[in-house]
């Protein structure tokens, strides 16, 4: 028969006292409870001053660390939520990074889904805590990347922890004061434009899925322009809603035939296959006429022509949230005085395919 919560909180003390200290999970399962649940039980006996809670243990009050016979990670058992707008795309390595590290220290992820719909990430987050998430990992489903008319507002007034997995907010929002993980998509970006200025392109176009990833791209892209003095192309990056096949189409081409653009950098890869055909049905051929490279690299090297593509390190950005975030919680139960926020950009890598061509650049189109 489960017991009620003082009965349980009488239980715990006539055992803590009986043995000196005993492991948060070994009283959870000696109990029939959950750790999450005897984990709030040992943090209300602990502010009133009848146990004391050290290492991932109970201690009487007056005992001693050493008398903790095996010292446990602070996070074990921890639960983790984790809000992503979707498991495709990028989403998926991500959820895979974080859910491995979460595990490895004993917790447990639980993942709930925006469906890139703002209004659903607080909606999920209740949900999350009221199952007994400690700390949120929060991929919020705004549409540039950053908050906007008061978006952070619930996340800034969460009681838990939270780590943003490739969002951020502008100095000045409140929710930049919140750690952080993400890709510089910036650097990808300019990575890409700079491995085609070393084959020699001077004219590269860009085409962007609009999203929470444009604006990053778009610095990257235009900054690693100018920084490499190639010749600006009227309208680049020019940055369309999915599924605009019709209009990027014919914009490269206007730009291969009209203002002497050889290559382009093109986000997303997806996007990039739909367009090889399209292109070479108006007489473009890639890489001949026109070098690509994708931005993603989720399908790139699937493509009938293999893709190059900036890939981002999206497991690696998992894992790292993950280890911030734990960090954050053990922290706060040992109450140690927590060590300042962080911003970490992770840096993305170019992987070479047959897209982007290779060697001198031919200025005639075949």
């Amino acid at each position: 028969m489960r017991l009620h919560v003082d009965q349980r909180h009488e239980r715990v003390l006539e055992l803590v006292r009986e043995r000196g200290s005993l492991r948060v999970a070994e009283l959870a399962s000696e109990l029939g409870v959950s750790a999450v649940t005897l984990r709030r039980d040992v943090e209300a006996l602990a502010a009133q001053g009848r146990v004391q809670r050290l290492h991932g243990a109970v201690v009487w009050p007056g005992g001693q660390a050493s008398e903790v016979p095996v010292q446990a990670p602070a996070t074990e058992g921890a639960v983790i939520g984790m809000i992503v707008p979707t498991t495709n795309f990028i989403f998926a390595d991500i959820v895979r990074g974080a859910r491995e590290t979460v595990e490895a220290q004993g917790g447990r992820l639980v993942l709930g889904m925006s469906g890139y719909v703002d209004t659903e990430d607080p909606v999920q987050a209740e949900h999350l805590l009221a199952g007994g998430a400690e700390g949120l990992l929060i991929a919020p489903s705004w549409f540039g990347g950053v908050p906007a008319d008061g978006q952070e507002k619930w996340l800034l007034e969460c009681s838990v922890p939270a780590v943003l997995v490739e969002r951020t907010a502008p100095a000045g929002n409140p929710a930049a004061g919140l750690d952080r993980v993400r890709t510089d998509r910036a650097h990808g970006a300019a990575v890409a434009v700079g491995h085609f200025a070393k084959l020699g392109h001077r004219a590269v176009a860009a085409v962007l899925q609009e999203g929470p990833h444009a604006a990053q791209i778009t610095a990257g892209y235009l900054a690693a322009v100018e920084s490499l003095g190639l010749t600006p192309v009227p309208g680049s990056p020019a940055v369309r809603g999915h599924g605009e096949y019709d209009e990027t189409v014919q914009y490269l081409v206007d730009a291969v035939e009209k203002r002497g653009v050889t290559a382009a950098l093109v986000h997303s890869d997806e996007d990039a296959i739909v367009l090889v055909p399209r292109l070479q049905e108006r007489g473009i051929n890639v890489p001949a006429d026109l070098a690509l490279i994708a931005y993603d690299d989720e399908v790139a090297g699937l493509s009938d022509v293999p893709l190059t593509a900036v890939a981002p390190p999206k497991r690696a950005v998992g894992e790292l949230a993950a280890k911030l975030l734990l960090q954050r919680l053990a922290e706060r139960a040992s109450g140690r005085t927590p060590t300042p926020r962080q911003h970490l950009e992770l840096l993305p890598e170019l992987r070479v395919r047959a897209s982007c061509g290779a060697g001198k650049v031919s200025t005639n189109r075949s």
